[in-house]
């Protein structure tokens, strides 16, 4: 079976518990309701299972790597055991190495910070900003947005054809786009790589949550992704597979922990001896606790059977794509089209609307959270608008008023941990704010749109 096809034939589970189910908030109407989190695609809530865990680690906190004392011993083991579960997660080859990050976008600049100095890197520009901006040491070939997963694989073996044969080359890709959700043919496009000598990176931040990734089946080099996408908060981020590039570079930051020997020369200078290992790329002490919730996540989620949690998201992909179908004012973004299966990430615009006043309304009379902007994919969102590169808009920053056509998209998303009834309220509210318009009057404060305190109801 493809790590992208839910089998069938599974029950569907039930919504894993998180962080914040029953928090509620006030409503600029009056009264309060619970909240409907359904911004999973910036960061998602913790699972329960994720804070107990980390909890009941907590008193026994101590320094890694670096005590004799039992604490010190216990969080050396539990943080390299975190670093095995996350290769079993994974499912990284045997010389593969797992590097403890702060996020996706740290895991990426270490990368570039280690690609050879003549690099050839090809990336397309629907990328997140993450993987789109780490390159800027190597030669960057910049691809346009494929229109079908067809397209993408040609239009990357078409530009790999051309390029330098002898020099080494890297491919960045992203596994599901973090705007429309969409899945990309990331086995196809990495055999396309490796056939023209080139490796491959796969930015995993919003297929990870959602998808088992293998690195061993999708045969990439590389993947990167966030803890606090997979429900695990605190800072930490992963980059693992290949060890050449790795070990050959220096260390992405100089100090303690990446050095095995330091010595200093009868010049007066410093001698250095450092790690091979992942450490090479950790200096500093390490985000214990961060490491052991990603951890703690992939646990969880494998235990809960990744095919339920598939088949259980996909309805509530159909669920939103079906309501919003029914409101003609909507038009939801894609790049491959209405059938392209996608993740719990969707992304649209409503006639009439500025996206950020839209949102807003959202949150302020219904309680509900999503997403307003760019989506820090710039260069995707203004090619999914038709409008031109020069034209303004930016992330969580609109420039028109509320009621003008703005330049940027409101994004729904959800996962693992959102209940059903989270989704009929947000369809419930789309219809009603095109409907009937909204009940509040709002304003642009510090570049965002807010409900207008001294305003009457409309």
């Amino acid at each position: 079976m493809s790590v992208f096809t839910a089998a069938a034939d599974q029950s569907l589970c039930t919504p894993l518990p998180v962080l914040g189910k029953d928090v509620t908030v006030p409503l600029v109407t009056g009264g309060e309701v619970t909240y409907a989190a359904l911004d999973y695609a910036a960061s998602a809530p913790a699972l329960q299972r994720v804070w107990d865990d980390v909890a009941a680690y907590a008193p026994y906190y101590g320094s890694v790597h670096r005590g004799a004392g039992y604490l010190s011993q216990l969080s050396t083991d539990l943080f390299e055991n975190s670093r095995a579960t996350v290769a079993e997660f994974l499912g990284c080859r045997a010389d593969d190495q797992v590097i403890f990050t702060r996020s996706t976008t740290d895991s990426l600049n270490l990368l570039a910070a280690v690609v050879p100095a003549d690099c050839q890197v090809f990336v397309y520009e629907t990328e997140h900003h993450a993987s789109l901006l780490p390159w800027r040491d190597a030669r960057v070939t910049y691809l346009n947005a494929p229109r079908t997963p067809a397209q993408a694989v040609e239009t990357l073996e078409r530009a790999l054809a051309d390029r330098d044969p002898y020099g080494p080359a890297l491919v960045c890709v992203t596994g599901a786009s973090n705007v429309t959700g969409e899945l990309w043919p990331v086995k196809e496009l990495a055999a396309a790589a490796h056939a023209h000598g080139a490796r491959i990176v796969l930015d995993a931040a919003q297929l990870a949550p959602h998808h088992p990734v293998d690195i061993a089946e999708l045969d990439v080099d590389w993947v990167a992704f966030s803890g606090h996408k997979l429900y695990a908060p605190f800072g930490s981020g992963v980059l693992a597979g290949r060890a050449d590039w790795l070990q050959d570079a220096e260390p992405y930051l100089a100090g303690g922990g990446a050095s095995r020997k330091v010595a200093r020369r009868t010049d007066g200078g410093v001698d250095v001896e450092w790690h091979s290992t992942a450490a090479r790329h950790e200096a500093g002490s390490p985000n214990v606790i961060g490491v052991y919730s990603i951890a703690s996540a992939c646990k969880a989620l494998t235990e809960a059977g990744f095919d339920r949690l598939v088949a259980r998201e996909q309805q509530l992909v159909t669920r939103v794509r079906e309501g919003l179908a029914e409101v003609p004012q909507v038009k939801v973004l894609s790049l491959f089209g209405d059938d392209a299966p996608r993740v719990g990430v969707i992304s649209f615009v409503v006639e009439g609307w500025n996206s950020s006043h839209f949102a807003a309304a959202l949150s302020a009379e219904y309680g509900i959270g999503v997403r307003d902007g760019l989506f820090c994919a710039h260069p995707l969102v203004r090619t999914l608008l038709g409008s031109n590169p020069q034209d303004p808009g930016e992330c969580g920053a609109p420039e028109a008023e509320p009621g003008e056509r703005s330049l940027n998209a409101i994004r729904v998303s959800f996962g693992a941990g959102t209940p059903d009834e989270h989704i009929e309220r947000f369809v419930r509210a789309v219809k009603e704010l095109v409907s009937k318009g909204a009940q509040w009057k709002y304003r642009t404060e510090d570049g965002r749109c807010v409900p207008d305190r001294g305003a009457a109801q409309l």
